[in-house]
């Protein structure tokens, strides 16, 4: 799968990346020099001219990176679920009582005990993708792992369970 990205220089402005769609839609992310940033919709019959843009903050441009970011990552996952490959994708979340909550990923040591791999993790608004052994764990994170079936219900009574 290709993405067409064309970069224009913007003099004077800063920079635009415009993404063309597979529907040939335009939508251009410019950069400002000042660090302002905007997003451009531009028209579906004259691709030259912009038909309306948004100012986004800087809040708002990591919230929307994040959202595009997860919602992707997700996605991916939810498609490991087939049977033919005998992976499934699961989402635990944390709880309080866990007895690795305030600890590390490696403390767990979930992938030798149970056979299933923790992808991600999700906190809050933040992702950490591939998380390595030093990562710390909190209550309430959403844990994201792949495994079998039965692997993913031993991770799940690993993580939940209030004794180690």
């Amino acid at each position: 799968m290709s993405v067409r990205i064309e970069k224009v220089d913007l003099p004077g402005i800063g920079t635009r990346h415009d993404v063309i769609t597979t529907e040939g839609r335009r939508l251009g992310v410019i950069s400002h020099r000042s660090g302002d940033r905007e997003i451009a919709m531009f028209d579906q019959a004259d691709p030259d001219s912009c038909s309306d843009s948004i100012h986004l903050s800087d809040d708002e441009a990591i919230a929307l990176s994040e959202v595009l970011g997860t919602s992707l990552m997700l996605g991916q996952f939810s498609h490991l679920g087939d049977k033919t490959t005998g992976l499934f994708t699961e989402q635990i979340i944390l709880p309080a009582n866990s007895p690795f909550a305030g600890k590390t990923l490696g403390d767990t040591k979930a992938r030798t005990r149970t056979k299933s791999s923790i992808v991600a993790i999700l906190r809050g608004s933040e992702v950490v993708p591939s998380p390595a052994p030093q990562d710390g764990l909190e209550a309430g994170d959403i844990i994201v792992a792949v495994g079998t079936k039965q692997g993913l219900e031993a991770l799940s009574s690993l993580l939940c369970d209030d004794k180690p």
